[in-house]
């Protein structure tokens, strides 16, 4: 059910979130297949972003807490660095939905000039909306190949941008099924 008018919260990159997923990215970086160098501020990113538009203060991420499980108990965010659009796509891993099954799926969007563009202050991110897990389990499966062409060796589900839920609609989802506020989480 396409979206077109979809609301999308967006707040801007600082250099200090950026030096601190600059301090925080050893500890946290995983051994997998990566797109780019990028990957693991970005997805530090992301988890910042998130903690701002639920908690009202990015400094409530659970970053280095959480390795290994869902980033916020039950809520995943998934991050990217593209010129944003609504035909982008929420991406999971075949192997990460595999071993671990959050409740739900927050995507986030590092908001580039350029794909080939660095991480500076100032930049949007962009909170794009989010999927149940049941939906991210039955989302089609697709090889995303290499950036240069060719096979990625790995398969994603993946969900069109324009039809996820919208942001503001998470938080009552969120208490219907584990019973607490979002807000209260932290």
């Amino acid at each position: 059910r396409p979206r077109m008018a979809q609301k999308f919260h967006r707040l801007k990159a600082t250099a200090e979130m950026l030096n601190r997923a600059a301090v925080l990215g050893p500890g946290v970086d995983v051994n997998r297949t990566k797109a780019s160098t990028i990957d693991t501020p970005v997805g530090i990113l992301g988890e910042m972003a998130f903690a701002q538009w639920a908690f009202g203060d990015w400094k409530k991420n659970e970053v280095g807490r959480n390795k290994g499980k869902a980033d916020f108990g039950v809520i995943e965010v998934k991050a990217s660095a593209y010129p944003f659009s609504d035909r982008l796509n929420l991406l999971v891993r075949e192997d990460y939905a595999a071993k671990r099954s959050p409740e739900f799926y927050v995507q986030v969007f590092v908001d580039l000039p350029t794909p080939q563009s660095p991480l500076v202050p100032g930049l949007d991110l962009v909170i794009s909306g989010w999927a149940t897990g049941p939906e991210v389990d039955a989302a089609p499966l697709q090889d995303m190949g290499a950036k240069g062409g060719g096979p990625g060796g790995y398969r994603c589900r993946k969900i069109q941008v324009r039809v996820l839920h919208e942001m503001d609609d998470l938080a009552a989802a969120f208490k219907a099924k584990v019973g607490t506020e979002l807000s209260a989480y932290r």
